[in-house]
């Protein structure tokens, strides 16, 4: 193992410069619908490159992971950003690290609070997605179109996330 990471609660302060929190912690921006909803407005920047690609929502259902969690690879999207909006209330792991020349540096590990979800920045390494309970169900909005949009870094020596 090359280390071990520690999982601190996911802050929209402590995110953001990987990319942005999507949640209603605090009072609405606005009321809609004649009183009766309570809109959280523009969450997250969605940010996809221009030409052949548009922005799609797609719907992801992963298997429930348990920690302690190995993390041996991370992955970017040079091409666009990509939300994860899980459609439970139930936590998930939410890994992220700087770039040090083309490669995930320092990772760092969050737990989401029910109700939050994560935009991650065009460019931005972070893990697969890790829900913690079943069923794992999420919609993912991110860049659908041609092009090379995902690269990978595989670990020499995996991480423990704890």
């Amino acid at each position: 193992m090359t280390g071990t990471i520690g999982i601190a609660a996911l802050t929209a302060d402590e995110f953001a410069p990987y990319g942005d929190v999507i949640d209603a912690a605090r009072e609405p921006d606005m009321m809609i619908n004649r009183g009766m909803c309570g809109r959280f407005h523009d969450r997250a920047n969605i940010d996809v490159e221009q030409g052949d690609g548009r922005t799609g929502i797609s719907v992801f259902k992963a298997k429930a992971r348990t920690l302690p969690y190995t993390l041996d690879m991370m992955e970017r999207h040079p091409l666009g950003s990509q939300a994860f909006l899980p459609m439970t209330a139930d936590p998930f792991l939410v890994i992220v690290a700087s770039d040090h020349d083309g490669r995930p540096h320092e990772p760092k590990a969050f737990r989401t609070e029910p109700g939050q979800g994560v935009n991650y920045h065009r460019g931005t390494w972070h893990g697969v997605l890790t829900p913690l309970h079943e069923p794992g169900l999420f919609a993912v909005v991110d860049r659908i179109g041609p092009g090379e949009n995902l690269e990978e870094h595989w670990f020499d020596e995996p991480y423990e996330v704890r």
